[in-house]
């Protein structure tokens, strides 16, 4: 913010303040007591009486609490409140309270095995609470999945489903790549391979196109998805053999990933939870698709 509208905004508020006040006090004493005002409505006249006490004095006290309030914390412009009072600051101070009351809880189930640590279910109702601030975006409160985001909740991996492979991926994140190669196959090769892998992933298809696209198969895609099409943790290349799909099993779909290509990215999360949430978080993600 500006100096000018610092002090714009000190201004405004003070003037209010001061106005506000103003118009209290002329009003606290009637110049006319007992008389009325002149308005008169349905037969009803308005008297001309000064504030209740009892609201008069109740109104200049919330204006000493909201005055004493805009010096204690910040509400004027740049100044920042004698208590030096921010929101982070109080955030901050929450969460080490949080971590410090927690530790020992969290020590203890750091210490644990994930593949034990998923049958706690007090351990993986904290999990649960993790997921939810962290991944549930992507992947759904339930771990369903969504359009372009995996289901946790299968056995279908595409970077392994062990402890170590959870955890790295969690950590670390990854970054998922597939070459757009519209520029490479021509029309009939694209259609070839679409072709191919509706056929090894069990769809109706064409099977004179599949047979070319067998070919155009294992010249460019088996080396990431393998010889048979069931894929490649190395490189998080999908099985294309089964019937789970990140972007749906319908051609065009299909065909926009061939031609189109995909760039997918799964963010670290070692810059924003400690490891020890980490662990948890992994036993949880370990656990969805073994229950």
């Amino acid at each position: 913010m500006s100096n000018f509208w610092s002090a714009w905004i000190i201004i405004l508020t003070v003037v209010t303040l001061l106005l506000n006040l103003w118009i209290l006090l002329a009003n606290r004493k009637s110049t006319n007591a007992g008389g009325t005002t002149g308005h008169i409505h349905d037969g009803i006249e308005e008297y001309d009486n000064p504030l209740p006490q009892w609201w008069l004095i109740l109104f200049l006290g919330t204006m000493i609490f909201g005055a004493g309030y805009l010096v204690a914390f910040p509400g004027l412009g740049k100044f920042p409140g004698i208590l030096n009072w921010t929101t982070v600051g109080s955030y901050e101070t929450q969460i080490a309270k949080a971590e410090e009351q927690y530790a020992p809880l969290y020590a203890q189930y750091a210490a644990t095995p994930v593949e034990q640590l998923y049958r706690i279910p007090e351990a993986m109702k904290m999990a649960q609470r993790i997921f939810g601030n962290n991944c549930a975006q992507c992947h759904g409160s339930d771990a369903g999945g969504a359009f372009g985001f995996p289901n946790l909740t299968d056995d279908d991996w595409l970077w392994g489903g062990d402890a170590h492979q959870i955890r790295t991926t969690i950590s670390q994140g990854r970054t998922g790549v597939m070459t757009a190669w519209g520029g490479i196959l021509n029309t009939e090769q694209v259609d070839g391979a679409i072709a191919y892998l509706q056929q090894i992933s069990g769809q109706n298809h064409d099977q004179q196109l599949a047979d070319l696209g067998e070919g155009v198969f294992s010249t460019y895609c088996m080396v990431c998805h393998g010889a048979t099409g069931e894929g490649n943790i190395l490189f998080g290349a999908p099985n294309l053999t089964d019937d789970i799909w990140l972007y749906g099993p319908d051609e065009v779909w299909i065909r926009q990933a061939v031609v189109v290509g995909r760039n997918n990215q799964m963010p670290a999360h070692n810059v924003l939870l400690s490891e020890d949430k980490i662990h948890l978080l992994t036993a949880y993600v370990y656990g969805l698709s073994r229950n």
